[in-house]
């Protein structure tokens, strides 16, 4: 018999993160612990969010509190996840049940995370978020990224400035030489903020200065206008925001070079599994990102990554402090802290 308990914590950013649609000081999150008989408890979170069907924690947590009342006895996880998915259980409630559960599988069979799934060790250098500001403000931030001896080979800078694309060429161009002396590549999430024409003329320019691709040009609902985009495209095209679920990629494979899948969105694991195995079908890349997040889900992200090929795990970096405990950050990848952890490595405080 199952022992499932819920609570709410507040995580605050050490920087607050400003992207196209607005800025984030913190988050509560929810927190799912499933234990069974033997003692052995899964440890889950889901990030708030009303495009993740929960606007807020309150709500988050009245849905957690129904599904709970309505499944008192958890199944495998895949299991649950489809039966939860068509029952339309909020996707970010959903990711901290199906973390949980996952994790607590893994400490049942006394196995990392990733090799009860059958997956590679987790690997892969993970990039550091740099949110929207101005030229003098990104300067200074990259300094104190680096602070301490920290070491990242890779940034990615949010674009897609309300103040237009001469804003957004000023913030790059603050960082830009940093980057260059010390060999570190440079991405660019937009994160819808480009009309068509913005985002050809910022891919040609950005092109021409090192950047690696571009996530999310386009708002979600304009995956129409991403083959016009697609044609003669001087960098590669991923989507976040129009990535949800496993189910949409066959609509926009012929016109992206690659799918960032984030946990909160498509609900945990098991939905993560199955977006990574359709774009393999598809032959595109993948790439793992997170919204704001502890530890906790962040380390069930981490174990995935032996397979995927650009990691975005960072927002547990930014946190004062991080509620919870067992990642390290080595030579720019978010790995466990030891080599014989159980489950995804992350435990609450």
């Amino acid at each position: 018999m199952f022992k499932t308990n819920i609570k709410s914590i507040y995580l605050e950013k050490r920087f607050p993160l400003r992207i196209s649609r607005g800025i984030r000081a913190g988050s509560s999150n929810l927190f799912v612990e499933i234990s069974d008989e033997n003692e052995n408890t899964g440890f889950g979170e889901g990030a708030p969010g009303g495009s993740e069907g929960a606007a807020d924690i309150e709500t988050a947590i009245q849905i957690a509190q129904d599904h709970i009342a309505q499944n008192p006895k958890f199944t495998h996880p895949v299991s649950h996840y489809r039966t939860s998915l068509e029952n339309g259980l909020a996707p970010c409630v959903l990711a901290a049940f199906d973390i949980a559960l996952w994790d607590l599988l893994a400490k049942q069979a006394k196995l990392p995370l990733h090799r009860l799934l059958g997956l590679p060790a987790p690997n892969g250098i993970t990039s550091m978020t740099i949110g929207i500001m101005t030229a003098e403000e990104a300067s200074e931030r990259v300094q104190i990224l680096f602070e301490k001896g920290r070491i990242f080979h890779a940034l990615k800078i949010k674009l897609g400035s309300p103040e237009g694309i001469e804003a957004d060429q000023d913030m790059y161009n603050a960082i830009y030489p940093f980057a260059k002396n010390n060999n570190i590549s440079l991405r660019v999430d937009a994160n819808g903020g480009w009309s068509v024409s913005d985002a050809k003329k910022m891919m040609l320019w950005l092109a021409e200065r090192n950047c690696d691709y571009v996530e999310q040009p386009l708002v979600e609902g304009d995956e129409h206008r991403l083959e016009e985009l697609f044609q003669k495209r001087p960098l590669p095209i991923y989507v976040d925001e129009s990535c949800r679920f496993a189910s949409q990629i066959k609509t926009y494979a012929h016109c992206v070079d690659g799918v960032n899948l984030k946990l909160m969105k498509c609900g945990g694991i098991t939905g993560a599994l199955e977006i990574l195995n359709t774009a393999r079908a598809y032959k595109l890349k993948t790439m793992i990102g997170c919204m704001s997040e502890s530890s906790i889900s962040i380390g069930a992200g981490a174990a995935l990554t032996g397979i995927i090929d650009h990691i975005d795990l960072d927002s547990h970096l930014n946190l004062k402090p991080d509620i919870a405990t067992g990642l390290q950050l080595k030579n720019g990848m978010i790995l466990p802290l030891t080599e014989n952890h159980i489950g995804h490595g992350s435990i609450l405080k």
